[in-house]
């Protein structure tokens, strides 16, 4: 654990899958066929705040639908992307778009999609209730399960690795 914790010193973007991650892995359907998802606030906290720090926030996602993107638009994420079969291309775009190292970004997946961009970065952290092959390739299993704060998990303890968690800033809610 100590290794993990000098990585989360370089990390300067955190990447999330949605289903299972930042939502729970079992989800309603509505009337139209849409997908219902339950999230956590505070993930959502965890996620506004470290947006307002400065780290760059994506969502990469083979899912989608109504008031997903409005969410995650809501918590201040800039970089969404949903519907995508090959997340490790957009993965590596954004990379590429923000000059950014493997070891400078954090992906948290939970299933075999998100294998590859597991594999590909330098920090790949999953939910406790993730698939076999991803724990596999984890670094660091959060204790949480997915959609239940286990985003909170991981965005906190690398604030607090880099010195930027319970500052001045983190009273202030900015929309």
């Amino acid at each position: 654990m100590a290794f993990f914790k000098e990585e989360l010193k370089k990390v300067k973007a955190f990447v999330f899958d949605v289903d299972g991650v930042l939502s729970l892995p079992s989800v309603s359907v509505d009337g139209n066929g849409e997908l219902i998802r339950t999230a956590c606030v505070k993930d959502g906290y965890a996620i506004m705040y470290s947006g307002k720090k400065g780290y760059i926030i994506a969502i990469i996602s083979g899912g989608g639908g109504p008031g997903v993107r409005e969410r995650f638009e809501k918590i201040g994420i800039k970089e969404i992307f949903l519907r995508e079969a090959d997340k490790i291309k957009v993965l590596t775009k954004l990379m590429e778009k923000y000059s950014l190292q493997p070891d400078e970004v954090m992906y948290m997946g939970d299933d075999i999609p998100d294998y590859e961009c597991m594999r590909y970065v330098g920090v790949p952290v999953c939910p406790a209730d993730a698939c076999t092959e991803i724990k596999s390739v984890a670094k660091y299993i959060s204790p949480i399960e997915g959609g239940k704060g286990c985003a909170r998990d991981v965005i906190e303890q690398t604030l607090k690795a880099q010195g930027m968690w319970m500052d001045i800033d983190c009273h202030v809610r900015s929309m």
